[in-house]
């Protein structure tokens, strides 16, 4: 299987759990922790309903992975989300020591990967994941534009 295939591969377990966070009223973000070719952590947005500004999708899929585990480091690991990471959970990765991160659809307004800052970028912090970008981009972008589509009481697409 090419890379290709198993970023693909981990990238729709990412949207499927996106889709239940979704299906909960919370912005539709997924995100899954792989280690050696098996899922070991798994995560939706969830601030909404834990009341907790912490819960994004990768801070969930994190936590589930570290406990799994058993450290709070995770060296090995790589972490697929539908959305690029905003500062928080760039941060919380780069502690984690993630040793990569595959995201879908940039966000122009907090990502941490490029689109605003990099800070797996910043030659002044001590660690850097390799990141991949554009994963089922189009897939990952769309079920946030239907979401916020709906929300806003509109029924197109863009």
């Amino acid at each position: 299987m090419t890379q290709t295939a198993i970023d693909e591969t981990f990238m729709n377990e990412a949207l499927c759990l996106a889709r239940e966070g979704g299906a909960m009223g919370e912005v539709p973000v997924g995100a899954v922790m792989v280690k050696n070719g098996e899922i070991i952590g798994r995560g939706f947005n969830a601030p909404i309903s834990r009341q907790d500004p912490t819960a994004h999708a990768e801070i969930m899929a994190l936590r589930d992975a570290a406990q799994r585990l058993g450290n709070y480091r995770l060296p090995g690991c790589e972490l697929y989300v539908t959305l690029e990471p905003c500062v928080m959970c760039a941060g919380a990765i780069m502690h984690a020591r993630v040793t990569r991160v595959v995201f879908g659809a940039r966000d122009p307004k907090t990502g941490a990967c490029g689109s605003v800052t990099n800070l797996f970028d910043e030659p002044r912090l001590n660690f850097h994941a390799t990141v991949t970008d554009g994963v089922l981009a189009t897939e990952c972008g769309a079920l946030l534009t239907h979401f916020f589509a709906a929300k806003r009481g509109r029924t197109e697409t863009a």
